[in-house]
């Protein structure tokens, strides 16, 4: 066998041999050869794959726009022509007669030129293009040196065409960027968001290989499925699908799958037969189907607190008569069953009754827990693996089982789907379409439907994803604007996609239409059937955040209030700025806060709930505050209504937004530099296996419209307040506990009252544990039998879960009486004793009086550094303890309701 007959792939990735420019604005038509040879304004790449500013920002033509006003700066290089040129050079001294160009993804319009032929034009940055090439005889344009230009034009022009073409519709709000960028299959966000800078990038932002073969696996279909048995029994099988591309005259053995366990060692190998000669580019051949696995040792993949996240490697070699590997395609594996159930419910609930939407994985309904995920840079090729790693690890560690991957972004590349796979992240994926009338015509849905195609054959194999998704919003935005007959875009998310899903995946993956989506006549909002996004607090209706318990709806995939990032963040992008821009409404702050009427929005809630203040850094806190007390009350509530089989009246939340994409003010739970704020605590405690909850409501002699949480005072008095307390357990079996209760008052160290209860929290479900009426210390000029004889308006309720066998703390809850702008807490003499074990540092708190939210923190703070807790609430007697990783010497510092500036500990 000759040694020239083995496929090979060579990766463009020299950056060395990389060059761009701009293109002068005159030019026109197609590139001449002139131009390409003209050494002037060509410029070196700093790595490959590439996007154009970040080529600008590495010789200093731009400046960052993630600072200042930098971004206004650089709208020019949207509007701008750019060329990037790679020569390589080829030898012909090998046998094979073909070839391809693949490039992965080019952002957005490009003519490809080979040689000075023109061999592509693209238009959907989401697409792997692939141009078949010659390389014997008279049709071979490949030299022995070679020049491949990339020509791309301003995907903001095109956009602009298209719309004068086909008529202007409407996409979202001013704040969702030009409606225009519908009609351009390029990632919605770089238009700009509400959460994100107008930055139109284009360039080779995926790799570009050249492969040289005879003949090739072209693609494999690897399918892995699990049935659930009774009894926890379970089958595992594999099948193995293959399409060859090419030609072959001389033998060849056939083709090898092999699957390796996560140590290397071989669970199952396989030869098959295939023709030797004549062409191999028809339909897929079935080359393997392995029943029963489990019996040779074969377990299931499990998302995170569920079981391991078991892998398999499969690798199908083509192999020729000198067991010489001609081809070769690998990919991991899990086995897992997904389903998403959408069946009546056996009892109403506040809502009426309608139909579940929950996931069930390895035949086990779960509650999902999650956020949604926002390209984590405007300039995806800045994106290291380590960088996405981190993330999703902050992710996983915040208890979160599932992340939605929102449809203005991208396909991430496979290592995101990878690592989601390795930590046992659940994924649902939106296709990519955002807030907008997307067109249907034909032209439009073949680009669509090879967008389809490549991405699901990519991603399909992965066990983390459980959803494709049709769109975001459209069909909420269209039946907002007048009717769902507005949308021609239904052709694609009621068919097109749907059919691609149904065709290409073997277990069939869940498809949902789009997000929201449900009730009759789709209404989106409808809280009985399908998911909601539920933006009536904060934007819409503008209720308050206490109303979440009654906001609901099955599934809740999204949903938010925004906080501010912290002091580091926003210092970053003030850097240099004058002092005076340090203030909330400043000019700065609004260039970096980009959601619609934030000013409007802030000063609402955070004037219902907060004291209102000058100092620039209490309001940051307190907006951290205010975010994370919105958003866990949300967690808190929706779980409590995943109620047992029947009753999973609510069996999701993903909170509006997990990142950033670059440093600004936003919903996201974790700032663009992997900084938590305050809500990602708040959020993991509840959702972590075991939690324990309050709630209270304030009983009133007089009916007025603040919230039930609410304490009156002067003329309107509070008659008594009450507390019911529940548990959540995701774990598969009952599990008896102790339930312990404190109440401190926060004016007085005398008066302390607590009780206990023996209870059990009921498998994978919430469970109601007590109800009771406040208690707290004597008010002055009340008899005892008088229903005002106490006041509750200062007391913390405080509840414990305890394992009664250890002794363990397994969850703990603080209730604080609202609103808080109404409090004055005293200073809770919180003390902090560091201790240093392992290259980690050991934090024991404690205090004399409640504190809320007590913040750690240190300055600019890295990603490596991880806080095993923060935000707490703490009460006396209940002492808690943070474990921080690298630290590096850094201070430590903190900060509290009460105490807003963060000082050295």
């Amino acid at each position: 066998m000759a040694q020239s007959a083995i496929a090979k792939t060579r990766v463009f990735n020299d950056a060395q041999s990389w060059l761009w420019k701009q293109r002068q604005s005159n030019s026109q038509g197609v590139i001449g050869d002139n131009e390409v040879a003209d050494a002037h304004g060509w410029h070196g790449v700093r790595s490959i794959p590439s996007e154009i500013h970040v080529d600008l920002l590495a010789v200093g033509a731009i400046a960052d726009p993630y600072i200042g006003f930098n971004e206004h700066k650089c709208q020019w290089v949207g509007e701008t022509d750019w060329l990037y040129k790679y020569t390589f050079p080829f030898d012909f001294s090998g046998a094979h007669t073909h070839g391809l160009l693949i490039f992965e993804g080019l952002d957005t319009i490009c003519d490809v030129y080979l040689n000075g032929n023109r061999i592509l034009s693209t238009n959907n940055m989401f697409r792997t293009y692939t141009y078949a090439l010659t390389l014997k005889g008279n049709e071979c344009i490949v030299k022995d040196n070679n020049v491949l230009l990339l020509h791309f034009k301003s995907a903001k022009a095109l956009a602009k065409a298209e719309e004068a073409k086909y008529g202007k519709v409407r996409a979202g709000s001013t704040n969702l960027g030009d409606p225009s960028r519908v009609y351009v299959r390029k990632a919605q966000y770089d238009w700009r968001w509400d959460w994100g800078p107008e930055l139109m990038t284009c360039g080779p932002y995926r790799p570009i290989s050249l492969v040289s073969y005879n003949t090739r696996i072209k693609e494999t279909k690897i399918s892995a499925s699990a049935s659930i048995l009774q009894n926890g029994a379970y089958t595992a099988s594999l099948k193995v699908d293959v399409l060859l591309d090419g030609s072959w005259d001389s033998p060849f053995e056939g083709l090898t799958i092999t699957m390796f366990n996560d140590e290397g060692h071989i669970v199952k190998a396989g030869r098959v037969d295939v023709s030797p000669s004549g062409d191999h580019s028809g339909p897929e051949m079935n080359v393997a189907r392995w029943d029963n696995l489990q019996s040779e040792g074969v377990k299931l993949w499990w998302p995170v607190n569920y079981g391991n996240q078991t892998l398999y490697t499969v690798e199908v070699s083509l192999v020729g008569p000198d067991k010489t590997i001609i081809d070769q395609k690998v990919k991991r594996i899990g086995f897992r069953s997904a389903s998403l159930i959408q069946e009546p419910l056996s009892l109403p609930d506040q809502y009426g009754t309608g139909s579940t939407f929950c996931f069930e994985i390895n035949g086990v309904r779960m509650f999902m827990g999650g956020s949604n995920w926002v390209p984590a840079d405007n300039f995806l090729t800045t994106i290291s693996e380590d960088r996405y790693r981190d993330w999703l690890t902050l992710l996983r560690d915040g208890n979160q089982n599932m992340v939605r991957l929102w449809g203005g972004g991208i396909y991430e590349p496979d290592i995101f789907y990878d690592i989601c796979d390795e930590l046992g992240i659940l994924v649902w994926q939106d296709f990519q379409f955002a807030c907008g009338v997307y067109p249907a015509h034909d032209d439009f849905v073949a680009s669509v439907k090879a967008e389809a195609e490549d991405n699901v054959i990519r991603l399909r194999h992965h066990p983390s994803i459980v959803c494709f998704c049709g769109n975001n919003e459209d069909y909420q935005q269209v039946l907002q604007w007048g009717g769902i007959g507005e949308l021609p875009a239904r052709l694609i998310y009621e068919h097109i996609l749907p059919e691609v899903v149904s065709r290409l995946t073997d277990p069939p993956i869940p498809y949902h239409r789009g997000s929201p989506y449900g009730g009759k006549g789709w209404d989106t909002s409808d809280p009985t059937i399908g998911d909601v996004h539920q933006w009536n607090i904060w934007g819409g209706k503008e209720l308050q955040y206490q109303e979440y318990d009654h906001m609901g709806g099955r599934f809740v995939s999204e949903f938010g209030m925004p906080g501010m990032p912290c002091m580091s963040t926003i210092k970053y992008w003030m850097q240099n700025a004058d002092q005076s821009q340090f203030y909330a409404q400043s000019q700065l702050m609004a260039q970096h806060t980009k959601a619609g009427s934030f000013e409007r929005r802030f000063a609402i809630v955070m004037n219902e709930n907060f004291r209102l203040t000058s100092d620039f850094e209490t309001h940051v806190f307190t907006t951290q505050l205010m975010q994370s007390e919105a958003v866990s009350y949300a967690y808190r509530v929706w779980r409590r209504e995943w109620r047992g089989r029947g009753k999973e009246y609510c069996a999701g939340v993903l909170v509006w937004q997990m990142n950033d994409c670059w440093p600004v003010v936003s919903w996201a739970i974790a700032d663009y530099f992997l900084r938590p704020k305050p809500v990602y605590y708040t959020i993991a405690r509840q959702l972590a296996p075991i939690t324990v909850s309050i709630f209270r409501t304030v009983v009133k002699n007089r009916d007025n419209d603040r919230p039930r949480q609410f304490y009156e005072f002067g003329a309107i008095q509070t008659a008594y307040a009450s507390v019911e307390v529940w548990g959540a357990n995701a774990l598969l079996n009952a599990l008896p506990v102790k339930l312990e209760l404190k109440f401190h008052d926060l004016l007085s160290l005398e008066w302390v009252q607590s009780e206990t209860h023996d209870v059990v929290l009921l498998p994978n479900q919430s469970t109601e544990l007590l109800k009771m009426r406040v208690p707290g210390p004597a008010r002055e000029g009340f008899s005892a039998g008088d229903p005002l004889f106490v006041t509750s308006a200062n007391v913390v309720a405080s509840a414990r879960l305890v394992d009664p066998a250890t002794g363990q703390t397994l969850a703990r809850y603080s209730d604080w009486p609202e609103p808080y702008r109404f409090l004055h807490p005293k200073e809770p003499s919180l003390k902090i004793l560091t201790t240093e074990e392992n290259n980690q540092t050991r934090l024991a708190l404690s205090v004399s009086r409640p504190a809320k939210c007590v913040v750690l923190s240190v300055d600019d703070a890295d990603a490596k550094l991880r806080w095993s807790d923060n935000a707490l609430d703490l009460v006396p007697g209940d002492d808690q303890e943070v474990l921080v990783t690298g630290l590096n010497g850094r201070k430590i510092k903190v900060a509290y309701f009460g105490q807003e500036r963060a000082r050295d500990i």
